[in-house]
């Protein structure tokens, strides 16, 4: 066996597709790690873009994770429809086709394209940058690693649909149950506290709150980037 193949794995003809079918304990990593990772980062993100407009963007948050959350449901019943149409696979692009014409199928793929490059760069970045916000000495050392966890993600999906579903599962439950245990012990001291926790470290003062119409230029190009961000 040569190095390429310990490292990736031997590789796979097509009659072997049968081996590679996967049940929902790795199907929920490999295939729902781009949304449930979201969770991570898209609060902060949209969060960080309403910054300028100081306490008034705590108001604003919440209708946005709400647009957010509309627009999740409608994903999901989308891809509930297209599985029942495509019991045997169909994506973006084929979906889009076959429906829609060569021209939309193009485009959905493209997207979908582009889609793969921003949730890579992404979602590495937002990890290293929490594991720097631990431990801060490794903030030098930033770009290398996320070039290496980059490289370390290609190297296990480039070993097959089923081992990589295995090797995601860890650190996928691992981040759901702490996810879990985070928002359960918030709820309970904002409950205990009567909705207003006292905070470990006592966050810097917000600027006061700027008020301004949502359909004014720069508060409603906020919102949208927020909610783009988000």
């Amino acid at each position: 066996m040569s190095l390429m193949d310990r490292i990736v794995g031997r590789p796979l003809a097509s009659n072997d597709e049968e081996e590679q079918k996967i049940g929902p304990f790795a199907g929920v990593p490999l295939l729902g790690l781009d949304g449930l990772a979201s969770a991570a980062y898209g609060p902060e993100a949209a969060m960080t873009v309403l910054i300028p407009i100081g306490a008034l963007g705590l108001l604003y948050l919440g209708p946005i994770m709400g647009v957010l959350l509309v627009l999740l449901a409608v994903l999901y019943f989308s891809y509930r429809q297209t599985m029942a149409a495509y019991p045997q696979g169909g994506g973006s692009y084929t979906v889009s086709r076959e429906n829609l014409g060569v021209g939309a199928g193009l485009l959905a793929g493209a997207a979908l394209l582009l889609d793969y490059v921003l949730v890579a760069a992404v979602g590495i970045s937002a990890g290293v940058g929490a594991l720097i916000s631990t431990f801060p000495a490794l903030h030098d050392y930033r770009l290398l690693l996320c070039l290496a966890t980059l490289i370390l993600i290609a190297v296990v999906n480039l070993r097959g649909i089923k081992e990589s579903g295995l090797a995601f599962a860890l650190p996928t439950y691992a981040f759901i149950g702490t996810l879990a245990i985070t928002l359960g012990v918030g709820l309970a001291k904002t409950i205990a506290a009567g909705g207003h926790p006292l905070p470990v470290i006592a966050p810097p003062p917000l600027e006061a709150a700027v008020q301004g119409s949502v359909l004014g230029g720069a508060t409603l190009w906020l919102l949208v980037r927020a909610l783009a961000s988000g």
